[in-house]
């Protein structure tokens, strides 16, 4: 069972920054893809970024410029920096990891989620 595990959720002011952690129990190198999602409530779940092996990197266009996703295979471990928060941007996020070609992102292992609240 591959198990990933995110932290770092909280509440922070609007304009804040957070870093969001996800670890995963197999190594880095032989998952394809590693991206975060989000859901807030009443809305479709949403991939937020995406980092291949390769480094090719996606993002949604609603965190481009404020958010940056990174992996350190070394330590099975992908993060997500978020910069000049929303309210809007409140959500459980979700870390995946998956296939990842050709911009397309398959996500096969998922975390438990963090929260994440942005107050205005």
């Amino acid at each position: 069972q591959v198990q990933l595990v995110e932290s770092g959720g909280g509440l922070v002011q609007a304009g804040g920054s957070l870093r969001l952690s996800c670890e995963a129990s197999i190594s880095m190198s032989s998952i394809h893809g590693m991206g975060w999602y989000r859901q807030a409530p009443g809305k479709q779940r949403e991939l937020v970024a995406v980092k291949g092996l390769d480094g090719t990197t996606t993002y949604a266009d609603s965190v481009k410029g404020r958010f940056t996703i990174s992996r350190d295979n070394a330590k099975n471990t992908v993060y997500l920096q978020m910069k000049s928060l929303k309210p809007e941007d409140t959500a459980v996020y979700y870390c995946a990891g998956g296939f990842f070609a050709a911009a397309m992102f398959r996500a096969g292992y998922w975390g438990q989620g963090t929260q994440v609240t942005v107050s205005s």
